[in-house]
């Protein structure tokens, strides 16, 4: 297992469409395996292969808390089949968006389907913080990020932020 390299806004790869996993196999569960090893790195509770800059449609969470043993769960190709019409709100942040949070509303609830790392189908109904992880995730194979769910104002100065980070530490950029 390897750390791989979180991509950061405000890198375009960010918004790219993730490609579906064909084949389940060695390499793809050694991909997850990196992915759960840079996620307990960060230190994050989720994270989308598009985050290390791998475009296809794999997650991983794990949401126990610090001193817990690991409940590493991993998503192949996950799709949302069902939504809850009640709204919970949460307190967000990214990997990809460091030390920014903002609070977001979605769904309270979903059905996701999935493969498992063995190549099963599955389904999992999630509530509370498992299904806005989920969410969250998933929007993230769609190229959709969460600040994509607050106001535009806010989401322009924390791209402009992101944007303007970035410039600064371009390289032949005298930081004094």
């Amino acid at each position: 297992m390897s750390i791989k390299p979180l991509i950061i806004l405000p890198d375009p790869v960010l918004r790219q469409v993730s490609k579906p996993v064909e084949r389940v196999d060695a390499d793809l569960n050694k991909l997850a395996d990196d992915m759960l090893e840079t996620m307990y790195d960060a230190p994050g509770i989720g994270l989308a292969a598009i985050q290390i800059g791998v475009p296809r449609r794999l997650l991983v969470i794990d949401l126990a808390k610090e001193g817990e043993s690991p409940e590493p769960h991993v998503f192949i190709n996950p799709e949302i089949l069902e939504s809850a019409d009640q709204r919970s709100v949460y307190e967000e942040g990214c990997l990809s968006i460091p030390d920014y949070y903002a609070e977001v509303e979605r769904p309270a609830s979903v059905r996701v389907k999935y493969l498992d790392r063995d190549g099963k189908l599955q389904e999992m109904q999630a509530e509370g913080l498992m299904a806005t992880c989920l969410q969250h995730e998933i929007d993230h194979l769609n190229g959709v990020l969460f600040i994509d769910h607050i106001s535009k104002l806010k989401r322009d100065m924390v791209v402009r932020k992101f944007k303007k980070l970035a410039k600064d530490k371009a390289p032949g950029k005298m930081v004094g």
